[in-house]
């Protein structure tokens, strides 16, 4: 068997994901990896898969990797990128990350980018160049690809019209949306054409960036105030306002395939139980997976509403500490 592999039509196609998070949101971020990816990450700061995502699916997600060559040593690695064929006028660069198991400093990734360029046909371009080419070790091996970085727009939503300052963040909605349809995603569905709902949607940010996701979401909230904050910001960011309505979620008909609670009263004041079970039970009633988020333990309450949990975690802001279920 040959010391180094690069990946033709006959092998399997694997790729790395670079990921990183705030400590605040680690919980959370290992979750979404385990679902997106029907694994959890084995290492702090890279995953490996067979399965293809697009990298700005996650917001922990920095870039994909799509890995053309294997080696055991460095020098393999060299030697194999000789073999690369680039596209013709294709010009490239090379870039060796600190994560995963490289403990090279600076000069040391410095120096390994420039005996692999050296090694492969075509013209180098360090400003702007047609391919960027990556090189990561994870445990003994030496891997090389193609780096598709992440799309990270996202960010400009951070700013709003309108918002609560206990309003859930812009990266952890996100998230939360991931959790609700990643389930489709590991089985192969066609995730982009579930129904979710948000039924307590608050100033709209689950909507947004379900939205930018290309889902399918539909947003409702009790308080006027909200809906209006919502649709001010869902026309902000060119999408319809209708898609938000004034109502009381044990009020709502139809059904969904996944739904995202925040249940933001409790933020105020305190819901009691027994209004707290009779959402759990609509929503329950409405979809058949939920996601749903909380400042205090409702173990026992999805339970007694019909729910199963599947996945748990939890996530801190400012004081603030939120427990999040994945229920079905």
């Amino acid at each position: 068997m040959n010391k180094h592999e690069i990946n033709t039509n006959e092998t399997k196609q694997r790729y790395i994901y670079t990921y990183a998070c705030h400590e605040t949101e680690r919980e959370l971020c290992l979750l979404e990896l385990k679902c997106l990816f029907g694994q959890p990450p084995e290492h702090d700061s890279i995953l490996l898969s067979e399965r293809r995502l697009e990298p700005g699916t996650s917001p922990f997600i920095h870039l994909r990797l799509d890995i053309a060559v294997d080696a055991g040593t460095l020098e393999e690695l060299c030697e194999a990128a000789s073999t690369l064929q680039l596209e013709d006028g294709k010009t490239f660069k090379v870039l060796c990350f600190k994560e995963g198991d490289n403990d090279a400093d600076y000069d040391e990734r410095r120096g390994i980018e420039r005996r692999i360029g050296a090694r492969i046909q075509g013209q180098a371009q360090m400003k702007e160049p047609d391919i960027t080419l990556g090189v990561i070790r994870a445990g003994e091996r030496w891997l090389l690809g193609q780096c598709m970085h992440s799309d990270r727009s996202w960010l400009e939503r951070r700013q709003k019209p309108q918002n609560y300052s206990t309003g859930l963040p812009v990266l952890v909605a996100r998230a939360l949306v991931n959790l609700a349809v990643c389930h489709a995603v590991v089985h192969e569905a066609h995730a982009d054409g579930l129904k979710l709902l948000d039924p307590c949607c608050g100033m709209g940010n689950v909507m947004i960036e379900a939205l930018s996701m290309g889902k399918q979401i539909h947003g409702y909230d009790i308080n006027p105030l909200a809906v209006r904050g919502a649709r001010v910001n869902l026309r902000h960011f060119g999408y319809e306002e209708d898609l938000v309505k004034l109502g009381d979620m044990n009020m709502v008909k139809g059904t969904y395939d996944a739904a995202i609670l925040d249940m933001p009263y409790n933020l105020c004041s305190v819901l009691p139980a027994d209004e707290q079970k009779q959402m759990l039970r609509s929503l329950r009633r409405l979809a058949a997976r939920a996601v749903i988020v909380s400042t205090e333990p409702l173990e026992a309450l999805l339970s007694e509403s019909g729910w199963t949990l599947k996945e748990q975690c939890r996530i801190r802001k400012t004081g603030l500490s939120r427990e999040i279920w994945v229920c079905e």
